[in-house]
């Protein structure tokens, strides 16, 4: 008799307990990126105040130096994920340390943060939730320390239209 054929296979039958024991993590699938290694830690980014759940979110990981703080190609990672309400979270492992963070609410998935007029017509945030007046607000208003343990950062989506 094969074992994998039939509607009660043994592959089943040894599958099935497996998958029910799973502890849920209340999503489908884990969104992080970097690469989990000795010496990383899990930096969780929260993304709140989203008007609705069109398109995905962008978050960005700029290091400590502000030559590279929103500079074409100064970001240390990048993670799109779907837009979700009324929080959407995202992860990346990452070495303890001084980092910041951008992000932006890109409601038609073009990859592009729009601007109409040099203004913002999607959503955006940075770490700390630091204030913009004009421009983009300076990098130490938005640096944040990783400590050994790791973090959760929530940000709330900031819109001008």
């Amino acid at each position: 008799m094969n074992t994998h054929e039939g509607p009660m296979s043994i592959r089943h039958v040894l599958l099935v307990p497996v998958a029910l024991a799973l502890p849920s993590t209340g999503s489908a699938r884990e969104d992080c990126t970097g690469t989990r290694a000795p010496g990383t830690v899990r930096l969780t980014v929260e993304a709140i105040g989203l008007r609705n759940a069109a398109g995905e979110v962008a978050f960005t990981v700029y290091p400590d130096n502000p030559r590279r703080f929103l500079a074409p190609r100064g970001k240390l990672l990048r993670i799109r994920v779907p837009a979700r309400l009324p929080v959407t979270r995202a992860c990346f492992w990452l070495r303890p340390g001084q980092y910041a963070l951008a992000q932006y609410h890109d409601e038609n998935a073009d990859h592009d943060f729009n601007r109409r007029w040099l203004r913002p017509t999607e959503g955006f945030g940075f770490s700390n939730d630091a204030l913009t007046s004009r421009g983009v607000p300076r990098l130490r208003s938005v640096l944040f320390s990783l400590p050994a343990e790791g973090r959760t950062m929530r940000m709330r989506m900031r819109y001008l239209r």
